[in-house]
């Protein structure tokens, strides 16, 4: 990944945050037939692991050791150069994309231990749940339901050896730039206009950019 020093996003709490906040990831792998990708939500967890689950026909469940690299991609959207007041000075801006994704470096253990995995469902669940009116647990479902749906996934467990962060915020402009952007997209409020004009102000207050 291409990646300025302007838009290096080194701070961990924004990263585990990011990638908490938008948990489906891109899991890619390479072996003798090419590069294959999967997709699918993964749980961010308290040591820094990634955990998660596919079929037991999946090609990822006979891919224990494997190298792997995990995306996670935050809101992205267009930026219009209108949006910058110094287009209105100089003419000197153009289109382009703002964006945050994270790319995550490991190697693949999979596991079909079922205490593991009724720990990761119920986690999964309880997560995900969270803040509905009435929120789903696995003991609302039948218990042989539940046992025949353990024997047909495996786990994944991913041990991180080395995370990047990209956040494409409109670094590289001046405040008034980056606010015109905000407002921007604020005023648009396309599908993930207000999720990003809500990054970016939170990256201002938390770096003391604004």
């Amino acid at each position: 990944m291409h990646l300025p020093e302007a838009f290096h996003e080194t701070r961990d709490d924004a990263l585990v945050a990011l990638m908490r906040a938008y948990p489906f990831a891109t899991l890619a792998t390479a072996d003798g037939a090419g590069l294959e990708a999967e997709h699918l939500p993964l749980l961010t967890m308290a040591d820094g692991s990634l955990r998660g689950h596919v079929a037991a026909g999946n090609p990822l469940a006979r891919a224990d050791g494997a190298a792997v690299l995990a995306i996670f991609h935050g809101p992205d959207a267009y930026v219009s150069p209108n949006w910058y007041p110094s287009r209105y000075e100089t003419g000197r801006e153009v289109p382009t994309w703002n964006y945050a994704v994270i790319h995550l470096h490991g190697h693949l253990r999979v596991t079909r231990d079922r205490a593991w995995l009724r720990a990761l469902l119920e986690d999964l669940t309880d997560r995900h749940e969270r803040g509905l009116a009435q929120p789903w647990h696995m003991a609302d479902a039948p218990a042989d339901h539940i046992e025949t749906a353990l024997g047909a996934i495996v786990g994944l467990e991913i041990k991180v050896e080395r995370m990047t962060g990209k956040f494409k915020l409109s670094q590289n402009h001046p405040e008034r730039n980056r606010r015109g952007v905000i407002e921007g997209l604020r005023q648009r409020d396309g599908d993930h206009d207000g999720a990003l004009a809500s990054l970016m102000l939170q990256r201002e207050k938390d770096t003391g950019a604004c």
